[in-house]
């Protein structure tokens, strides 16, 4: 013990230095090995290997080892699609898919978080490249941080995808997000201007290269919005439309990335300044005015390297994170609330190496270890600063025998938190957690079948926030299974599937927030047993003749999710959760001819309870249709212009995610582009 804690201060010490070095080798070592020309190695990971139902540019780097499909459920839109689609965020994206509610706490700045089949965001791993973007302190990420214009492919597994050389900590998550990054064929450059609804102005430039097996990219953008937008508030008091205050934003986000060979790089940085307008929980007579101040720093710098040996896969990753969070409220003299000024600074420092074994052509083995050390910073009392070490190491198997594939997982965690805090550190957590999964195809069709045990280890907030932690929670355990069906069907003109998958999940020891009794004070506790089933279904028809598109792309999700806590308690055991709807779905439709493209979608969401308090808090149903049209001029053979015209929320209904925060109605934005 007394060797960890000092390894831990010898890491808080030198952290920039060790990030810089494990750059620097997953830098050099590729080219050292290029330079030798690997005489040992076979293609690598190329091209050559993919299936043809996977491949979908020369921008994906990952490998699915066996099969036409993929065990896991998954779900994906390429470049094109998200293209075309009314979205400008990977939150924006992500709602197309089934199984998928975002929490959107309203407007450009708000919060977006994703949950799948229930499971709570926590539950929910996102990995761009195939390295996880993670947040020790809320273990949460805001995926309106990130822009599509970079992403070649956007994938949702459920479980978690099944390649025979991937990190450890791909098998920790009960569902996972894939943003896969474009890499370029040639050199271009392009630079985008928008106005939008609500003050909005949007400037964004991207320029790609393409050279002597180097790839990359460097993109850009600022934005800012005074984020504006009229809401009708009806309450028993008053009935009228007031104008969402305090909840401007002003954004800009740098980033880029270079490829070689199985190499590959990714920087990133976001600083933005937002108004936070919170709740609308006083009559909007009143003048209250939530006038909170939120200031946020984010970067990370990652790096991989993987490369083949004849039967041998290996990979390495690396990453250094580095977020800052400054929250700040000033009320007026007339509002009796408190004033608060709160810094979080969170270092992050991973590394993993992963090994696959392929000694019969139906059959592999792999082994990965993860590390990853966090600090946690707070100016909050009784806060001072965290440290935690978490390492993962799994061992998996999988076959492919006459179209019969099996695959196998056993996982291991590890959590060890050393912190100044009055309370004291919480005790080390480990746990060992199994996966399953079994598949069939003849031809076009795929019939799956998978079970997995995973648990989430609580958060520092969870376990330190100040008069709120309680650093003795146990981990939040989660139980799925699935069971499903893929067609797939492609000739010269046509292409379809659909698949539908039926599971259930059961979640024990949820870790919630909930008042003590005969005091005011709220406290991170175990509490809660939630039993989740539904169906999940997914199509995509796409149609070419000549110069014509069409595709229509559709997902339906069905679930019932109850509370089976406590069963003394009637008001609550076997009702609904919060937040689950019984129903949605979404159809997209493309139509594009020649220069010329449109796009409608409708999702629809049905009503969810929102408080087991009164029956009657219920968030109402809601379609949400957004239109996009697109034309593309080709000037000359060096230069291209585009027009879009976006209409969100075409009918202009007034919806939440939230209760008392309400989301924009009917909105515009036009975009004009211009590319070298």
């Amino acid at each position: 013990m007394k060797y960890m804690k000092q390894i831990m201060i010898n890491i808080e010490v030198r952290q920039c230095v060790i990030a810089f070095g494990l750059l620097v080798v997953c830098m050099v070592f590729p080219n050292i090995l290029l330079a030798q020309g690997m005489s040992g190695s076979k293609e690598g990971f190329t091209a050559k290997q993919y299936d043809k139902d996977n491949l979908k540019s020369d921008t994906l780097s990952t490998l699915e080892v066996y099969g036409k499909r993929p065990i896991a459920t998954r779900q994906s839109l390429n470049g094109k699609e998200l293209q075309s689609l009314s979205s400008t965020s990977v939150a924006d994206a992500l709602k197309y898919f089934a199984g998928v509610q975002i929490k959107d706490y309203g407007g450009l700045g708000g919060l977006k978080t994703i949950n799948v089949r229930s499971l709570g965001a926590q539950h929910v791993g996102i990995y761009i490249d195939g390295i996880r973007i993670t947040n020790a302190q809320n273990g949460t990420v805001d995926l309106g941080k990130f822009s599509l214009s970079t992403m070649e492919t956007v994938e949702l597994y459920n479980a978690n995808k099944l390649d025979n050389c991937q990190s450890a900590s791909e098998y920790a998550s009960g569902a996972t997000v894939y943003l896969s990054t474009r890499r370029p064929d040639r050199d271009s450059l392009s630079v985008q201007l928008r106005r939008g609804s609500f003050t909005t102005y949007m400037a964004k430039t991207n320029m790609q290269f393409s050279r002597k097996g180097w790839k990359g990219f460097v993109d850009g953008e600022w934005l800012t919005t005074r984020g504006d937008y009229p809401f009708r508030y009806k309450s028993e008091y008053e009935d009228t439309i007031g104008h969402r205050a305090n909840s401007d934003i002003n954004y800009y986000r740098l980033e880029g990335a270079l490829f070689h060979g199985g190499f590959a790089s990714h920087l990133y940085y976001y600083n933005s300044e937002r108004g936070c307008p919170g709740g609308i929980v006083r009559r909007l007579s009143d003048k209250y005015i939530n006038v909170g101040r939120e200031w946020d720093s984010d970067f990370f710098a990652q790096a991989s390297y993987r490369w083949q040996i004849k039967q041998h896969r290996f990979k390495v990753n690396s990453k250094y994170t580095n977020e800052y969070l400054r929250y700040c409220t000033d009320y007026p003299e007339n509002q009796n609330t408190a004033r608060v000024n709160n810094h979080y600074r969170q270092e992050d420092l991973y590394g993993a190496l992963c090994y696959g074994w392929m000694p019969l052509s139906w059959l592999s083995f792999t082994a990965s270890y993860d590390l990853r050390y966090s600090k946690l910073r707070a100016d909050l009392k009784y806060f001072e600063t965290i440290h935690r070490l978490d390492q993962k190491a799994v061992m998996a198997v999988q076959t492919n025998w006459n179209g019969i594939q099996f695959a196998a997982s056993m996982l291991y965690q590890h959590y060890r938190d050393h912190t100044n805090v009055h309370v004291g550190a919480a005790d080390p957590l480990e746990r060992f957690t199994p996966a399953v999964s079994l598949a069939y195809s003849i031809r076009n069709l795929t019939l799956r079948a998978w079970y997995k045990k995973i648990f989430r280890a609580p958060t520092l907030n969870d376990l330190y926030y100040t008069q709120v932690g309680n650093r003795n929670l146990k981990p939040e355990y989660t139980k799925q299974w699935n069971i499903g069906a893929e067609y797939k069907y492609q000739d010269k003109c046509w292409y379809g599937s659909i698949q539908a998958d039926a599971y259930i999940n059961k979640i024990e020891d949820r870790i919630v927030c909930i008042p003590m009794k005969g005091t005011y004070s709220w406290t991170m506790m175990n509490y809660g047993y939630t039993f989740c089933r539904g169906l999940n279904a997914t199509g995509k028809l796409c149609y070419s003749p000549h110069d014509w598109t069409f595709s229509l792309l559709t997902s339906l999700t069905l679930q019932r999710d109850l509370n089976r806590t406590d069963p003394d308690n009637e008001e609550v055991y076997n009702k609904p959760i919060c937040y689950s709807p019984n129903l949605s779905y979404g159809i997209t439709g493309i139509v594009g001819w020649r220069n010329l493209s449109l796009t409608v979608s409708d999702l629809h969401v049905s009503e969810r309870m929102w408080s087991y308090a009164n029956p009657e808090d219920i968030l109402k149903p809601y379609n949400n249709v957004d239109i996009k049209a697109t034309y593309s001029h080709r000037l000359n053979k060096d230069i291209d212009l585009g027009l879009t015209l976006e209409v969100n929320d075409l009918l202009d209904e007034q919806y939440e995610h939230i209760p008392r925060y309400p989301m924009p109605g009917r909105n515009y934005r036009l975009t004009f582009t211009f590319s070298l």
